[in-house]
């Protein structure tokens, strides 16, 4: 028989076990789909002109 940890007692980041911590992913995932929470509250939309130039740019690049 091969001795493997039990995952119960497993420690994590925090000192959490990873049980513990699976949960709390859990639970935050399900709140975040619940209220709708963006993916990414730094990332602004693109204007025209930003996108123009990124065109621009991969084209340049060969890209494109």
């Amino acid at each position: 028989m091969t001795d493997k940890p039990d995952p119960d007692k497993l420690k994590g980041p925090g000192g959490m076990t990873m049980r513990e911590l699976h949960e709390l992913v859990k639970r935050s995932a399900e709140h975040d789909r619940k209220f709708g929470k963006p993916h990414s509250t730094l990332k602004q939309p693109q204007n025209r002109w930003q996108r123009f130039v990124r065109y621009v740019w991969d084209k340049n690049r060969g890209r494109g």
